[in-house]
């Protein structure tokens, strides 16, 4: 059983991010010590990873809070709960486009100061390269 220091540091995320999502009820089944501080096994860890991952994915509290109380009712959620992934990794997979199309450009302004640099021009944002 790991502290959710221990936890904290072990996911890459802060105690007061787990705290948040334990009491929003987010982490079904999880043990309390004598002293009613949380305490996380193997089977919490998988819960909050895959909260983690659904939050860094895009997916609201409230959504997770509704995928989670869907897995608790059982398989017979199953095909409600492959919906909402398929529709959250679309919207993942368009965020990811977006942002490949950030860095092209990016990218491409790296190396138009570059060149400007080294050939030792003025400008390199004049109207034909922004």
């Amino acid at each position: 059983m790991l502290s959710i220091k221990e936890t904290a540091q072990l996911l890459e995320v802060s105690e007061h991010t787990i705290r948040y999502y334990s009491d929003r009820g987010l982490i079904p089944h999880l043990d309390r010590s004598q002293n009613n501080h949380r305490l996380f096994d193997e089977k919490s860890l998988n819960w909050l990873r895959g909260v983690i991952n659904l939050r860094q994915s895009g997916m609201s509290v409230d959504s997770v809070k509704h995928y989670v109380d869907l897995c608790m009712i059982g398989d017979e959620t199953i095909p409600q709960r492959l919906d909402i992934i398929l529709e959250q990794k679309r919207l993942a997979e368009e965020r990811l486009r977006v942002a490949q199309a950030n860095v092209e450009y990016l990218t491409r302004k790296v190396e138009l100061y570059q060149k400007s640099l080294s050939e030792g021009t003025k400008d390199p944002l004049n109207p034909n390269t922004w």
